[in-house]
């Protein structure tokens, strides 16, 4: 067994056991393997294992890698920030996009969405630590952005993104979780069918779990370390 086969059944297990410490269905958490700056091979390594959702923050390397795997039958999910510049790609090679933050992105997204293809699953990211380097609308805007997003043809509203600020202790991890799934639950209230929290990844699944998370991003407890330069 590869390391990352290795890796992907260990973080299964975390998802497993976090999910049934919260009284939940281990199956009800969808696992998103991050596959930003990791070689093709990474992925083939990981969809060979049994994978089939990957994560990519940077539109050209998540282009080039849902192309090379066409026959595969994958599900690319877009993470990252997106430039308005930038959709029309994303628009025509990805399955979903969790980081809508302004209307502008959604509706040249749902302009781009080839009518071939099912409509975009998307997810509007929202900035629940205030950080000015994170993307995300803030919390007070959600439920406007996704009532305007949830208008648009081609795409379907799923739910909510955060990446919260990064903390060591489970109250301070699990405090942002809560807000977002407040913010996720008062959406629903107002009429909207969300039925996705993507939060959560390798140091603080746990919390988000806790906290009612659906889909929890996994990029270096599957992958390894990344080196940026």
């Amino acid at each position: 067994m590869s390391a990352i086969a290795t890796n992907l059944q260990a973080v299964r297990t975390r998802i497993s056991t976090a999910a049934k410490a919260a009284g939940r269905p281990p199956e009800s958490i969808a696992l998103l393997a991050v596959s930003k700056t990791w070689p093709l091979s990474s992925v083939i390594d990981a969809a060979t294992a049994g994978q089939r959702a990957f994560g990519e923050n940077y539109v050209q390397e998540g282009v080039d890698k849902a192309s090379a795997t066409v026959d595969r039958d994958l599900d690319w999910h877009f993470i990252g920030p997106l430039q308005s510049n930038k959709t029309r790609p994303v628009a025509e090679h990805f399955a979903w996009v969790h980081s809508i933050d302004r209307l502008k992105i959604a509706e040249r997204l749902s302009a781009q969405r080839p009518a071939d293809l099912p409509p975009l699953q998307v997810c509007v990211q929202v900035n629940v630590s205030g950080e000015t380097s994170k993307s995300g609308c803030q919390p007070a805007e959600a439920l406007a952005l996704c009532q305007a997003v949830a208008a648009l043809p081609r795409l379907t509203l799923r739910g909510l993104m955060a990446i919260p600020e990064p903390v060591d202790d489970e109250a301070g991890q699990r405090a942002p979780f809560r807000q977002l799934r407040e913010i996720f639950e008062t959406i629903r209230a107002a009429g909207l069918p969300l039925d996705t929290l993507s939060m959560g990844m390798s140091h603080d699944l746990e919390a988000a779990i806790a906290e009612g998370a659906t889909i929890v991003r996994i990029g270096t407890a599957i992958f390894g370390e990344r080196n940026y330069a």
